[in-house]
């Protein structure tokens, strides 16, 4: 790898946070880990607070506050959990199509930068993103938190399978 290449990678890679970060921010009126909330608690297995915290990077307080954002805006709801000490949190119907604008929003960000690819070269660079990110070795942790913002309906063929329901305590 050269040191260009790097820093190329490394240059497209924070544009396209920033796009995604503006677009779920327009979308949300939200900025932080509140579009990778959503998109986290979306997949459907009731995570408690501190499995949210755990994925999203947050400290305890700090993911209080923001679920306690999203419940307030009418997105998020606490239901019993499996446990009597812990709570599970579920989208409502308006925290289900805040998250599908948000996957959709996301797509579309980063749709303008493969739009000077050819087809041949869009395909290419999607088998070379695949095998880059199959080769990183992670941990369970870690694939949940790269994966916190995936729209998981198109990403047929995952390299790094972050599974939410068993990868934390």
């Amino acid at each position: 790898m050269t040191d260009r290449t790097a820093n190329l990678l490394g240059t497209l890679s924070l544009a396209v946070a920033d796009r995604v970060g503006e677009t779920t921010q327009a979308i949300l009126n939200h900025s932080g880990e509140t579009a990778a909330a959503l998109v986290v608690i979306g997949y459907g297995f009731g995570p408690s607070n501190e499995r949210l915290r755990k994925v999203l990077g947050l400290s305890h307080p700090g993911c209080v506050r923001l679920v306690d954002r999203l419940a307030a805006d009418g997105l998020v709801e606490r239901r019993p959990g499996k446990d009597r000490r812990a709570v599970a949190l579920h989208l409502t119907p308006r925290g289900r199509e805040a998250r599908e604008r948000i996957l959709e929003g996301r797509i579309a960000a980063i749709r303008p930068f493969l739009s000077q690819l050819a087809p041949e070269e869009e395909e290419a660079l999607g088998a070379l993103l695949h095998k880059l990110l199959a080769s990183l070795d992670t941990s369970d942790l870690e694939r949940c938190q790269f994966c916190r913002l995936c729209d998981d309906s198109v990403c047929t063929d995952c390299p790094i399978p972050a599974d939410f329901r068993t990868a934390l305590p």
